[in-house]
């Protein structure tokens, strides 16, 4: 952002300078131009009366002298002179001999007519000059031509000197702007750098280090002062409710057990026909203790940071198809892997193997006997976990990851808690999950990892701790 900002302010100035500069080191230019044009036009004016006069006399003698007075006097300068039949009459130079005719050039001719003329053309020398040629004439006598030649060097020096000023005073004042610029942008990112540090440092659930309010604009100021009030309630609020989840698993695994052991103990001095009553009853129970465990669960994932690290995707899924395969042929249901390597990959520790069992073990509960749950893995990284059960409509897979929603003819041992759980477990690795219509019926729940080969690690915000490892037959299910 400091760079962003100094960028802005030195763009601002450089479109303010070049609206300045560029426009006034044109009229310098052209004025020096101008200046330099009417100083040779006056010089060679003075010079063509005084050559007429010396004509006059008949004192052609001093002609040479006149010219070459004039030339060493202005280094670059070519003085001529003519007569009114347009032959030389001396040239500074000695280039042109005395007696050649000048008549047939347009600025002698021109000039013999009484006409002045000033004009910029290329010298013999390759050159370009401002050849400036005045008649000498006494009222309508014309008794001869003067050419004052001028090399345009002269002043092109002087316009760069003018544009090599005006650059200068620039980048003079475009290093003041982004000094200034500079002072000012950190002056204002130095509080936001110092809320991005405290909000990272609140996603990972601590806050060692918050944000000074005493620096910075006002605005900034008051954002740090209510940021880091709204940080330490959040974080007084959150404490809490972690305080709650630890005490309530204490608090509610004793009553629910000794309530379960109290309603087995009933069971010998129940009359028969309410032995199916009281077998719901401890169904309830032991759902609602399910339900008790996949909420304290989740609260201590929500609570809980943990850095993604890279896992071999392979192993995991070898792994857990031989924990599962045990509990698969008790109910004549085949568990295979299929699909190329899909090598490493970013999650949190333990989460993959959760993934799996959540989804395996609600893949094998309403797979029919002599049916297959297929684990589909591609590089990239995908996962899919496909039964041939009876799938869910499309209305159920847009719901199927809310918290306690179970489907209308799921059977009554779920939580509703299972999905909620891989979904957050798969979003705090950076990935995504989707329930899918498989092929030929069935469901085919899609898991989508970030591949290590292709990206670095990433901090996560909020990321869930390395839980144990659970049997299959513990697993927690929808």
């Amino acid at each position: 952002m400091t760079r962003r900002l100094i960028l802005s302010y030195l763009a601002l100035a450089l479109l303010v300078l070049v609206g300045l500069e560029i426009p006034l080191g044109y009229l310098y230019a052209r004025g020096e131009e101008s200046r330099f044009s009417r100083s040779v036009e006056r010089d060679a004016s003075m010079l063509a009366e005084v050559a007429e006069e010396n004509i006059e006399k008949g004192n052609l003698t001093a002609l040479p002298e006149l010219a070459s007075e004039y030339a060493e006097a202005n280094t670059g300068a070519r003085v001529v002179i003519v007569d009114r039949t347009g032959h030389v009459l001396t040239d500074s130079t000695g280039t042109t001999a005395p007696g050649t005719t000048l008549a047939d050039e347009p600025d002698i001719a021109a000039a013999l007519r009484n006409q002045p003329t000033v004009a910029t053309r290329t010298g013999t020398d390759g050159i370009d000059v401002l050849a400036t040629t005045m008649p000498g004439a006494s009222g309508t006598t014309i008794r001869g031509a003067l050419r004052v030649t001028y090399p345009i060097t002269a002043v092109t020096v002087r316009e760069h000197r003018i544009w090599t000023a005006l650059a200068v005073a620039g980048a003079s004042i475009l290093a003041a702007v982004a000094l200034v610029a500079f002072t000012l942008a950190r002056w204002i990112t130095r509080p936001l750098r110092a809320l991005e540090r405290a909000t990272t440092q609140l996603a990972a659930g601590r806050l060692d280090d918050p944000p000074d309010s005493g620096n910075g604009p006002p605005e900034l100021r008051r954002l740090a002062a209510s940021f880091t009030h709204t940080a330490t309630r959040l974080q007084h609020l959150l404490q809490a409710q972690h305080g709650f989840a630890s005490e309530a698993s204490h608090q509610l695994k004793t009553p629910l057990t000794s309530l379960r052991l109290r309603l087995e103990n009933l069971e010998p001095h129940l009359d028969p026909r309410a032995q199916p009553n009281l077998e719901e009853t401890i169904g309830e129970v032991e759902r609602l203790s399910r339900m008790v465990h996949g909420l304290l669960a989740l609260a201590r994932l929500e609570n809980t940071a943990t850095t993604p690290e890279t896992v071999d995707a392979d192993a995991v899924l070898a792994e857990r198809e031989a924990m599962w395969e045990p509990l698969a042929a008790e109910q004549h249901v085949t568990i295979t892997v299929s699909g190329a390597p899909a090598g490493q990959v970013w999650a949190i520790p333990g989460a993959l193997e959760q993934i799996i069992d959540n989804l395996v073990a609600n893949a094998l509960r309403v797979s029919p006997p002599g049916t297959t749950i297929t684990l589909v893995r591609a590089p990239g990284v995908d996962l899919h976990v496909i039964d041939q059960g009876p799938g869910m409509p499309a209305a159920d897979r847009e719901r199927a990851f809310d918290r306690f929603w179970r489907a209308s003819d799921s059977p009554h041992d779920g939580s509703g808690l299972g999905l909620p759980i891989v979904r957050h477990l798969v979003h705090a690795s950076g990935g995504e999950i989707t329930l899918q219509a498989a092929p030929g019926g069935g469901l085919d729940a899609h898991v989508r990892l970030r591949p290590a080969g292709r990206e670095r690690r990433i901090p996560a915000t909020a990321l869930p701790a390395r839980g144990p490892r659970r049997s299959p037959r513990h697993a927690e299910r929808t």
